[in-house]
């Protein structure tokens, strides 16, 4: 089988998405060619170690949770990412990939709930975001968004009122995020209100519980 080069492994409670809540493994594999202003997990960008993919999965199977969460960094950027994926799937787990919004699903397995980070303008990443994506989610997947000021806010209820033309977002969970230090999350929460906006509110669990401490 292939290998990935994988920064850690743990077992924390999922912070954030549909699975929020759930205690969940964490497979964060190592790489990034973006470079977001607020990122968390910039300690992710190099190094990690080399792992077969029946290793991972063997690891999950011993972890005592039924929920599996790949993450990065950045995990699509590494192609055995689609496998190990899989391989997770068969193994009867339940499972979540975190992945920027510049990297193509489709070749993502069908079975695993897809959490694409469209990055807002205050990402500094926005002109990566491959706006395909958005017609390719089904109701199992979720957009986030990560809001850094109300000019993103702004930006992200423009794009969910007038979606890229083809684009159907209204069978779709949107997640709108404040980011962690630049905006408050009543004032966001108090900007979807006025709007009306129909999308979810959501807030790091994990940050709550345990701050910027890697591995929780």
């Amino acid at each position: 089988m292939n290998r990935l080069k994988v920064t850690e492994t743990f077992v924390s409670i999922q912070g954030e998405a549909d699975a929020v809540g759930w205690p969940t493994l964490f497979i964060r594999l190592t790489g990034c060619p973006l470079r977001c202003v607020y990122c968390d997990t910039q300690y992710a960008f190099h190094g990690g170690d080399w792992q077969q993919v029946e290793a991972l999965v063997e690891a999950a199977r011993g972890s005592g949770v039924r929920h599996v969460c790949v993450t990065g960094g950045e995990p699509l950027a590494q192609k055995a990412c689609l496998e190990l994926l899989r391989a997770l799937c068969d193994a009867g787990f339940l499972v979540s990939l975190e992945t920027s919004g510049a990297m193509d699903v489709a070749p993502v397995d069908p079975r695993v709930s897809r959490v694409v980070d469209l990055k807002s303008p205050g990402s500094g990443e926005s002109a990566r975001n491959r706006l395909e994506n958005l017609a390719l989610l089904t109701p199992r997947d979720q957009l986030k968004i990560v809001v850094c000021s109300r000019t993103d806010y702004e930006w992200a209820r423009d794009l969910l009122r007038n979606p890229v033309p083809g684009t159907d977002l209204s069978g779709s969970q949107v997640l709108l995020s404040p980011s962690w230090g630049q905006v408050e999350p009543r004032d966001l929460a108090e900007w979807i209100l006025a709007d009306r906006l129909d999308v979810r509110l959501q807030l790091q669990l994990h940050k709550v519980l345990w701050g910027d401490q890697p591995g929780r």
